[in-house]
C-alpha cells in the first residue's frame, strides 16, 4: 500500500444505542479518510464520540449502518470472530489505562498477543526482545508492572502493542493518567513509531498539548466532525 492510500474509510458512518426504550444516536453520518502513515488526534468535549469513533476504526465495535475500511479491508462486514482475528493481525491498542497482567514480567506483559500466533517460542522471544527495545525498556524485561513507574508501565502496554507489527495504532487517552513530562516522553515515542516506522496512528485526547504531537486534529462535536483542515 502506497503512502498516499487511505489507512482508514469511513462512510456514512451512523452509530445508534439503545438505553431503555430510547435511541441514542452517537454518530451521524459520518465521513473521514486517514491517509497510512498519518498521527491524528480526535479532540471534542465529553460525550462527542470520540471514543465510538475510535473503537469501530479498531474493530471493536461496529457501525449501525454506512462503512468502515481500514487497510482496504471492508471491516463492517466481518463477524465477531473474524474481527477478533483482523484485530490481532492488524491493530495495536493503547489505553489510559495499562490493561498489564500484574502476575507477568514485562516481557511476559509484552508477549501476550503472539500467544495466539504460530510463532515459535523464540520466535515470540525475539519479537518481544525488540518491542522492548524499541520503547526504551530493554532493561526493564523481568520486572513486573507494581516494579515500573507509570511510564513505564504504559511503554510496556505500547510495546504490547506494536510487537506484532500492526500497521495502526488506536490509542484512547494514552497520557491521561501521567504527569506532564511523562506524557510527554510517552508522546515522543508515539511521533517516533509514526515517523521512524511508518505507524498509523488515531489517538483520543482531552489535552490540547498531547494533540500538538499529532500531525492533524480533527474535533468531533455532537457525534459529528466539526473541522477536518486543522494541522497539528
Amino acid at each position: 500500500m502506497s503512502n498516499n492510500q487511505s489507512m482508514i474509510q469511513i462512510r456514512s458512518v451512523t452509530k445508534s444505542y439503545e438505553r431503555g426504550k430510547q435511541k441514542v444516536e452517537v454518530l451521524h453520518g459520518l465521513t473521514l479518510d486517514v491517509p497510512q502513515g498519518d498521527f491524528v488526534a480526535l479532540m471534542g468535549p465529553s460525550g462527542s464520540g470520540k471514543t465510538t469513533l475510535l473503537n469501530l476504526i479498531g474493530g471493536l465495535d461496529t457501525p449501525t449502518s454506512g462503512e468502515v475500511s481500514v487497510g482496504g479491508e471492508r471491516i463492517d462486514k466481518l463477524s465477531g470472530g473474524q474481527l477478533a482475528k483482523w484485530r490481532s493481525r492488524n491493530v495495536g491498542f493503547v489505553f489510559q489505562f495499562y490493561n498489564l497482567m500484574p502476575v507477568l514480567t514485562a516481557e511476559g506483559n509484552v508477549e501476550l498477543p503472539l500467544l495466539l500466533t504460530k510463532l515459535s517460542s523464540t520466535q515470540r522471544k525475539r519479537s518481544v526482545a525488540v518491542a522492548l527495545q524499541l520503547v526504551g525498556l530493554a532493561d526493564r524485561a523481568k520486572h513486573k508492572p507494581r516494579e515500573l513507574s507509570g511510564g513505564q508501565e504504559q511503554r510496556v502496554a505500547i510495546a504490547r502493542a506494536i510487537v506484532s507489527d500492526p500497521q495502526l495504532l488506536v490509542c484512547d487517552e494514552p497520557t491521561g493518567d501521567l504527569d506532564r513530562a511523562t506524557a510527554d516522553e510517552i508522546l515522543k515515542l508515539l511521533q517516533a513509531l509514526n515517523r521512524d516506522y511508518g505507524k498509523t496512528i488515531v489517538m483520543v485526547t482531552h489535552d490540547p498539548l498531547a494533540a500538538g504531537y499529532a500531525k492533524r486534529i480533527l474535533h468531533l462535536d455532537k457525534g459529528r466532525l466539526a473541522d477536518q483542515s486543522g494541522s497539528a
